[in-house]
């Protein structure tokens, strides 16, 4: 198979914008509706039916909201943004963790036109200095501290440096210059100060929405700029792949600030009328009590999080047997963590693979095969094509290669640097992923790790991402990154690995493990480091361009 056969062909080779628009359009991939209709719809037809479970862990409470509440606190926080003079075209940032606030505070930001800036609180202060300067936010709403570090007074700090006019802080204690989140959005029923003056803001389903900023593993992030249309395609593709309706209950442990929450989550459940349930802080186990209370259908997240939880459901079975769906995303699927999955939940597993530029482009069918996810990264959704190109001829196709995608859930752009957005396009509208890809033999693909990184065996791509998967589920070991330590293709395959416990594991322990794992031999490790800790960006990828500084260095 040629990977010509692997891209879903529309016909639009050669269309223009308006002649690609009118397709999606034509197609349900765009349409001319909002989410804000999706939720109206959902309260009128269902208002007391459950929308949003919220665990807040440290206080042992599960916060909820019906379609009813969720729509007229969409209302409330809509006129608390007008009260703090926002407008339409406006910023909003919202650096917080899984709390049920983030949801209407979403909503209410469509309310009244402006664009919504997610910010995971990992962030610190040069990132949150760049995400804010950059989009000019008039209003960032955050916590008071995360993981010891005090965001509240971090923000305040650097106010006077930016065109940021408030800083509303959501829960603890009051701050100088700060607002009160409850005070101001919750207490107050703006909805009734503002009844009939919300009318003709809210944004139309082609406007900029939501800025969305990349894990920025080789410099500076990019804010990537989606409307509503081109969130909606991924988020339909999504639903769509898993025959998903209102019955669908979704318990996600993505952040709610990071695409595959807000839109596999929180945008899926309110277009489908769903239910969806999580927690604002990590504890894996107690996945299986939200999922055995809310009868969960389907649970998303990493290989990490999943492993973890069918460990705990060995040690303390819960009533699962409403799952029907285990959907990973972020990295390879082992053919180990299906089996577990299937004989500790009872539920087939899904592999997504996706970037924030696009959403969901490749998910696994529901097919006859359930181990298909340890051998591939699926297929297109319905709204999204890709090919895989020659890494050294991008005019001819390959069966491993440079993976290019293009669809309907293309981004608008990079926020104040289409330039760099255009210059990873081709004349054609071929978006370069910067991701290495091998046909799978059954028109999808197993994505092999970053282009950049991309180290060859007798003119094989080493599978990386599946290589670090393998070492990390060694017993000695909790986390792995492959790297060549100067750049070159046929470079030293290198494993950098963070010990788990006092004794490291030997090269050779390495090496047996993934032998025993069924991988190449011409893949397997030459060199290994032990680190107390990778490097990671803030959306927790490996700065794999620290380790190749740090080894090569050490290799002199």
């Amino acid at each position: 198979m040629t990977a010509t056969t692997t891209a879903v062909h529309t016909g639009l080779t050669s269309a223009t914008t308006e002649d690609r628009a009118a397709e999606y359009r034509r197609r349900g991939w765009w349409r001319d509706e909002t989410f804000l209709d999706d939720l109206r719809r959902q309260a009128a037809k269902r208002p007391h039916k459950l929308a949003i479970a919220a665990r807040r862990l440290a206080d042992s409470r599960t916060d909820t909201l019906d379609y009813a509440e969720l729509a007229r606190l969409t209302d409330r926080f809509a006129g608390a943004l007008l009260e703090l003079g926002v407008r339409p075209g406006d910023f909003v940032a919202a650096q917080l963790p899984n709390r049920w606030e983030i949801v209407p505070l979403m909503f209410a930001c469509m309310r009244v036109g402006a664009v919504i800036c997610p910010i995971a609180p990992v962030c610190r202060e040069d990132e949150l200095r760049h995400r804010l300067a950059l989009t000019e936010a008039t209003v960032c709403v955050t916590v008071p501290e995360w993981d010891g570090y005090p965001l509240a007074s971090t923000v305040l700090a650097l106010k006077d440096e930016l065109p940021l006019e408030h800083v509303v802080v959501l829960g603890g204690h009051a701050f100088d210059d700060a607002i009160d989140f409850h005070d101001h959005f919750v207490a107050v029923p703006h909805e009734k100060t503002y009844e009939g003056r919300l009318d003709g803001r809210e944004l139309a389903p082609d406007d900029p929405f939501v800025v969305l900023f990349t894990s920025g593993t080789t410099g500076e992030s990019k804010g990537v700029l989606h409307s509503q249309n081109t969130v909606h395609s991924g988020v339909r593709g999504y639903v769509d792949t898993f025959m998903l309706g209102d019955d669908l209950v979704a318990t996600v442990t993505s952040p709610l600030v990071h695409y595959s929450g807000f839109g596999q989550g929180i945008l899926a459940g309110v277009m489908l009328g769903g239910t969806i349930a999580f927690q604002d802080a990590t504890d894996n186990p107690g996945l299986l009590d939200l999922v055995e209370r809310y009868r969960a259908t389907l649970l998303y997240g990493p290989p990490p999080t999943l492993t973890q939880v069918a460990a705990a459901q060995r040690t303390d079975p819960h009533d699962v047997s409403s799952l029907r769906h285990v959907v990973i995303g972020a990295a390879p699927v082992l053919q180990g963590l299906v089996d577990e999955l299937r004989e500790t939940l009872g539920a087939r597993t899904y592999s997504l693979w996706g970037m924030s530029e696009f959403g969901p482009v490749t998910i696994t069918r529901l097919d006859y095969n359930q181990d298909w996810a340890a051998h591939s990264h699926g297929g297109p959704i319905d709204s999204m094509e890709i090919r895989i190109d020659n890494c050294n001829d991008p005019t001819q196709r390959a069966s491993v290669g440079r993976l290019r995608a293009r669809g309907a859930s293309q981004a608008l752009g990079y926020y104040k640097r289409q330039d760099v957005f255009a210059a990873e396009l081709t004349g054609d509208g071929w978006f370069d992923t910067g991701d290495v890809a091998r046909e799978d033999g059954r028109g999808g693909i197993r994505v092999l790790g970053r282009a950049k990184d991309a180290i060859m065996r007798d003119g094989i791509v080493l599978p990386m991402a599946e290589l670090e998967a393998v070492i990390a589920g060694h017993p000695k070991v909790t986390e792995a990154a492959i790297v060549g330590p100067t750049g070159h293709i046929d470079d030293t395959i290198l494993a950098v690995v963070v010990a788990r416990g006092d004794t490291p594991p030997t090269l050779e322990e390495i090496r047996t493990h993934l032998r025993d794992a069924g991988q190449d031999a011409r893949f397997l490790p030459e060199r290994l480091e032990v680190t107390p800790a990778l490097p990671k960006t803030l959306t927790g990828k490996v700065r794999k361009v620290e380790l190749r500084k740090l080894y090569a260095t050490a290799a002199t």
